[in-house]
């Protein structure tokens, strides 16, 4: 007896019409395939986040302080505005947007109860754009009920970067602090598990203060020597020569028991590095620090050829240079 013709089914694969949602690598396609995500759109998914963006607040006012912020300092905050229209639509009323170097359990973002947000930049990158990762984040911040930590998620390959959703007319004015007590609205009042939490993140945090006589220079104390992190947005090849003639010409130090020990990179930046007197204060380094800027702008201004002796110092230079991504 012939076997009855088994009904033909319609193709799963076109279950779903236009963007395909982002799920977890192991969940089910929201395609419809009856393959998991990772194995289907996922893929493509993947492959558009993959790459990388060196310099991802480019564009961005303040690009070298977002930089120092994300890599140097432990406890700051900066107010943001909001480009126009981009609150539209937002659960509730936004009354402040503002980023903050870290928040608890490295969330991505906090709504609290006012509905203002705090945006987290030092949080897992999970694309090779950080700030399509933030700005995601910002995204899913102004959707989340107040009072609601946002939660980490996999980011849109096809979303809004940081600089669509900023207004890039507005100043970027970091604020450090001492520790994170921001965190709270009434950081006085905590107690228990929320105030031990406090004091422990307290006690983890390099003292950090910024330099107020030149742009995004950072002095950090530590027990055995202080240091200058100045994060620099003059093109690498070009800095690195100037560094290289002032080395030579010992005029690169801050000041007596001061040095110039290297620099790495960061999103695309070059940050010099000085290592400082463990007694130098933030308040002491500054006057060097502006007198160093007017004679790096000299050099930088008039290009040369460099010596034997700038070569070997610009080498020095860059066999201690370390790149942090």
């Amino acid at each position: 007896m012939a076997k009855k013709a088994a009904k033909k089914q319609p193709s799963q694969s076109t279950a779903v019409e236009g963007e395909v949602p982002v799920v977890g690598a192991r969940e089910a396609c929201p395609c419809g395939s009856g393959r998991r995500y990772k194995a289907c759109h996922g893929r493509q998914a993947a492959h558009a986040v993959q790459e990388l963006v060196h310099r991802p607040f480019e564009g961005l006012p303040g690009e070298a302080d977002w930089v120092a912020l994300r890599e140097l300092v432990p406890a700051a905050t900066v107010p943001l505005a909001l480009a126009a229209g981009v609150a539209d639509g937002a659960v509730g009323d936004v009354p402040s947007v503002t980023l903050a170097t870290v928040l608890p359990l490295a969330w991505p973002a906090l709504r609290r109860p006012d509905g203002s947000i705090l945006l987290g930049l030092q949080t897992q990158s999970s694309s090779g754009d950080l700030s399509r990762d933030l700005a995601d984040a910002l995204e899913l911040a102004l959707a989340t009920e107040p009072g609601t930590p946002v939660p980490a998620r996999r980011t849109n390959p096809g979303g809004r970067r940081l600089q669509e959703l900023l207004d890039t007319s507005a100043a970027f004015e970091p604020e450090v602090h001492t520790g994170f007590e921001f965190w709270l609205e009434d950081a006085e009042s905590a107690t228990g598990e929320v105030a031990a939490s406090l004091e422990r993140a307290n006690a983890s945090a390099i003292p950090t203060e910024k330099l107020a006589g030149v742009d995004s220079a950072y002095w950090c104390g530590t027990p055995d020597k202080n240091h200058l992190r100045w994060v620099m947005t003059v093109p690498e090849e070009q800095l690195l020569d100037a560094l290289a003639r002032l080395s030579a010409a010992g005029d690169s130090s801050l000041g007596e028991g001061t040095k110039l020990v290297g620099s790495f990179r960061a999103h695309g930046l070059t940050v010099p590095v000085w290592d400082l007197p463990v007694e130098m204060t933030a308040a002491e380094v500054e006057k060097p620090a502006v007198e160093f800027a007017a004679k790096l702008a000299e050099v930088l201004a008039a290009p040369a050829p460099l010596t034997a002796e700038e070569r070997r110092a610009r080498a020095n230079l860059v066999s201690r240079q370390v790149t942090l991504n």
